[in-house]
């Protein structure tokens, strides 16, 4: 991408509770708990959209026990759309700093969504961690079509 956009303008379009599991039989109490992260992109042409899903899984004893993936869709500008896509190649590519930008706003999201599917179950005391996206992302995305 030879231009990027200097400043990108954007609406949260809608959120979506992709997945959400309680498998109450893999939960071991006092056993080893780990969480595991994914991230995913995608991109809607015809609307002009930008979606970003994060998938959290906790295990136990290496045995899912909660699972939650949450997509957040934003609009996207005209201009810098424009400016982020590729025709020649049909992909869009988005710069590392929107991108952890719409990251960050996806994970908090999900952050709550867990909150409010879990709240008064034993589950509650599972919350997602802080997670430094720039670790993660580190450089610009292209989404292909």
């Amino acid at each position: 991408m030879d231009k990027k956009p200097q400043k990108i303008g954007f609406a949260l379009n809608k959120v979506t509770t992709e997945q959400f599991a309680i498998i109450e039989d893999a939960y071991c109490d006092g056993g080893d708990i780990s969480l595991e992260t994914k991230l995913g992109f995608g991109a809607d042409v015809d609307n002009k959209m930008i979606a970003v899903f994060t998938t959290f899984i906790f295990k136990c004893n290496d045995k899912a026990f909660l699972i939650i993936e949450a997509g957040c869709h934003f609009n996207i500008k005209d201009d810098a759309w424009e400016e982020m896509l590729d025709d020649e190649k049909k992909s869009l590519t988005a710069p590392k700093g929107f991108i952890r930008h719409m990251t960050v706003l996806t994970i908090g999201t999900a952050r709550g969504i867990l909150h409010t599917k879990t709240e008064n179950t034993s589950f509650n005391q599972f919350l997602l961690p802080t997670i430094n996206v720039a670790e993660i992302i580190q450089e610009d995305t292209t989404i292909n079509f």
